[in-house]
């Protein structure tokens, strides 16, 4: 299905079933412990070996050798496979550094070797017994060093400078300016479940059980890796224990995994042990932004200017923090630039929201700053500044945008007319402040297939390679294919998670939800037609409703029409120039009220709210659940979130989750979700926008604000933690 005009009145208006806050199918399987993850996957006949990685213990050089003889010796090994062993290998399309093979090492941790025993403790005790001599090179490893020499990148997605007008006269010319630089450390994804993978020989074909958000990427990249056809492997990801974008590409366990088990002779399984997660597989890059905002009293902007420096390996990407302010606000005159920096850490990649993340995290702040130089209220200023066309493009309009909805009805709800001047609420020994920042996430479309097949039961079954990250994939194509079908949603089974059906959009970049149900619709169009046809109704005009197929007087069982061989619809959704002609994103606002001990600093959070415009909400069940999910990772990238670099060695200190501290639930008493009624009838045939990412995008910054409003300390490097609040806290006495 070609999707190029905005769709009108279509199946899924109906809202029997979908918009409906219908629990999680598949939460019943995993409040008692029956969903397979990919480490848990067992067949009773077969004894699977474990593999245990060893990581390189230097973040730049060569492996001069390495002595694995007391590793082989050791008790229960059956086989040690090491890089040099391997040779060098093509790694994949998504990789920047190779994921295992060969002599070079390219950062801390990289894969080198895994050793396969009978027993995990056997392989992790061999693993210490691996003896490696190494020609260590100098590396770089500091941002703010290495941002002296970094360079205009090629990016993949367009030009990473873009303007309008003449920023420079314009800025200089205002009557009200900022400039200042903001700071976000680097981030891991830490994500429950560890990146695990299960691999098994039949010949020269190779199955995985894996935690996979992009099953057909991975597939691909594997088959690079391993030399063999694509078609050779079966891949399985159907329970996943949270990504966050740290599984979108293809990591060192599938590798390890596939090359233990040919050398083993069995099915082996490796999961990276918790400072491989931080170290050996992505992370959210550091970034060095800076704000220069010019602005009318009465609060219009003039001039507006972001420029943003991160660090990768060689061959890597920036953090592209810069691209929500090329759309957010308007203003005639505009400059935006990323530069990136060489860096042997560790690789950078996506983590949930790259690039509007980090970057509403220093832009919201700066807005706040300029309000509070004009004298206006935050909230106001926001509103006055809005805008209804792409700025850097006035002949490009969103497709709908309702920011200033999200932010008048947020303040009324969260109270915000109440809200005091900096340092002068209290509580007792809190000091208290409300904070606010506009939510923005671009709307991105990806290609989704699935299959549908009908049976003799008018049971319906939905065959896709979509993934369930645990954003409720499962939940919400049941949902799309019942209303297609018209029948109740226990009538329909969902599989995901396997190369063997159609190629869908995948989990990432909050696209999962819309793009993969419309490719489900597209799917069911292809059903219906099949079933009009078999009946000899017109498709046009053919009703499906409770449980029959109905057109004029005559009316027919669902069951009936799929007769004894039943009937499959397969479609693939594809995308035509709307979000080239007009500019499709999503919209919100998050207010936060907070406490800071006045003797201590110690920041407490004590309400949250978030207000969210994304088209049609599918599942308003499931859809809440990734808002407060994504409010709760804002908070901890706030206040507590920073992944340490050993500048001298080059890699990340707190490689766990005792240094790596991420928000609990006493870090979050309140949260409160509403949510738009809105739909945008260019973004699918369901309506629908992403939403996982729009929750975490400002949320911050709404932290960092409210904090500034209790102590008048204004902090603009995160974490927000005591030690850059204590100094400039009142006097206690």
């Amino acid at each position: 299905m070609q999707f190029d005009t905005p769709v009108t009145t279509n199946p899924i208006d109906r809202l029997k079933v979908v918009g409906q806050p219908i629990p999680r199918i598949d939460g019943p399987l995993k409040v008692t412990g029956r969903a397979i993850y990919a480490y848990e996957w067992h067949d009773p006949k077969v004894q699977c070996a474990y593999g245990y990685p060893v990581g390189a213990a230097i973040a730049k050089g060569r492996i001069k050798s390495m002595d694995v003889s007391g590793a082989r010796a050791a008790a229960g090994v059956i086989a040690v496979v090491t890089a040099p062993e391997v040779g060098d290998r093509k790694k994949g399309k998504f990789n920047t550094a190779k994921l295992f093979g060969g002599n070079e090492v390219q950062h801390y941790h990289q894969a080198i070797a895994v050793v396969v025993a009978e027993t995990f403790e056997q392989a992790r005790a061999a693993a210490a017994l691996v003896k490696v001599d190494y020609t260590e090179e100098p590396g770089v490893f500091d941002l703010a060093q290495a941002m002296q020499t970094a360079v205009k990148p090629e990016l993949e997605s367009g030009d990473p400078d873009s303007g309008a007008g003449d920023f420079e006269a314009a800025f200089k010319s205002a009557p009200v300016t900022l400039d200042q630089t903001y700071t976000t450390p680097d981030q891991s994804h830490a994500m429950m479940e560890p990146h695990a993978s299960i691999a098994a020989w039949d010949g020269d074909e190779l199955t995985v059980w894996t935690s996979s958000q992009m099953i057909d990427w991975w597939r691909t990249d594997l088959a690079t890796t391993l030399g063999i056809d694509k078609e050779k492997i079966h891949l399985m990801s159907p329970f996943i224990g949270g990504g966050f974008g740290s599984k979108l590409f293809l990591r060192s366990d599938a590798v390890l995994a596939a090359f233990a088990a040919r050398a083993a002779g069995r099915p082996v399984k490796v999961a990276l042990p918790r400072p491989f997660l931080m170290n050996n597989t992505t992370h959210r890059p550091a970034t060095v932004q800076r704000l220069r905002i010019g602005a009318e009293r009465d609060g219009r902007i003039t001039a507006i200017a972001h420029e943003s420096w991160s660090g990768d390996l060689p061959g890597g990407q920036p953090e592209t923090a810069v691209m929500q302010t090329r759309l957010l606000y308007a203003g005639a005159n505009r400059m935006t630039a990323m530069r990136l920096a060489t860096l042997d850490l560790p690789e950078g990649n996506a983590m949930r929201a790259p690039g509007e993340a980090p970057g509403m995290m220093a832009l919201e702040i700066a807005m706040d700053e300029v309000a509070e130089k004009l004298g206006i209220d935050p909230v106001e200023f926001r509103i006055i500044n809005d805008t209804q066309v792409d700025p850097e493009k006035p002949e490009r309009p969103f497709s709908h945008r309702d920011l200033v909805g999200c932010l008048k009805l947020g303040a009324e709800r969260f109270g915000w007319n109440g809200r005091g001047r900096p340092g002068l609420q209290r509580d007792g020994n809190w000091l208290i402040g409300t904070g606010v920042a506009a939510a923005f996430r671009n709307n991105l479309l990806v290609p989704s297939g699935a299959r549908v097949r009908l049976d003799a039961e008018g049971v319906v079954s939905v065959e896709t390679d979509m993934t369930d990250i645990g954003t409720g994939s499962y939940t919400i194509i049941a949902q799309t294919a019942a209303e297609m079908l018209g029948v109740t949603i226990d009538k329909v089974s969902v599989q995901l998670g396997d190369s063997r059906f159609p190629v869908s959009s995948g989990s990432g970049g909050q696209f999962g939800a819309n793009c993969s149900t419309a490719g489900v619709y597209a799917a069911c169009v292809k059903l219906r037609e099949a079933v009009a046809q078999k009946l000899g109704f017109n498709s046009e005009d053919v009703l499906f409703e409770d449980g029959e197929v109905r057109s004029g007087n005559r009316s027919v069982p669902l069951a009936e029409a799929a007769g004894p061989d039943g009937l499959v619809g397969e479609d693939t959704i594809k995308w035509g120039d709307l979000s080239e002609t007009h500019q499709q994103s999503t919209f919100g606002a998050h207010f936060v009220e907070v406490g800071v001990d006045a003797a201590t600093g110690e920041s407490r959070i004590r309400r949250m709210l978030a207000v969210c415009a994304a088209g049609r909400i599918l599942n308003p069940i499931t859809a809440r659940s990734q808002v407060i999910g994504a409010m709760t990772m804002g908070a901890g990238g706030a206040l507590s979130e920073e992944l340490a670099v050993d500048t001298r060695r080059g890699f990340f200190v707190n490689h766990d989750l005792a240094g790596y501290e991420v928000a609990v639930h006493a870090d979050i008493p309140h949260q409160e979700v509403i949510f738009m009624d809105e739909t945008d009838p260019m973004s699918s045939p369901m309506k629908a926008k992403g939403i996982a990412e729009l929750g975490l995008c400002g949320v911050s910054a709404a932290i960092a604000n409210a904090i500034y409003n209790a102590t008048e300390v204004r902090v603009r490097h995160y974490p927000v933690t005591l030690d850059k609040l204590i100094g400039g806290l009142p006097d206690v006495a």
